[in-house]
């Protein structure tokens, strides 16, 4: 008869370096991918929002700068979006406040 084995525990130890402890800026995001990998990009607005038009319509451009891209294998996307979810429960738990779903809505 053979033993099952046990799984291994992991433990990580992450360092921050300092360069790294006020973040950047973040407006938005940009989420796409390749055959091998998702990337994030995030954005960060480079001034106000401007009206102009286009083929005679109205439009809002923002002119937007990415901040940081992050590639990330697709097997690691599942786990993100895992502990997104946890903090954003736990965000809107400690705030008694909901996330919008819309940016230009105001939270409820």
């Amino acid at each position: 008869m053979t033993d099952t084995p046990q799984p291994i525990s992991r433990a990580h130890q992450i360092e921050l370096p300092a360069e790294h402890v006020v973040g950047v800026p973040a407006d938005f995001a940009s989420v796409w991918h390749t055959p091998e990998s998702f990337v994030i990009d995030f954005l960060a607005a480079r001034g106000p929002a401007q009206m102009t038009e286009r083929d005679g319509e109205p439009v809002v451009v923002q002119d937007l700068v990415v901040s940081a891209r992050v590639r990330m294998p697709p097997t690691h996307v599942i786990e993100l979006m895992k502990a997104l979810e946890r903090q954003l429960s736990a965000w809107e738990t400690e705030t008694g406040r909901r996330a919008p779903i819309d940016p230009d809505l105001p939270a409820v």
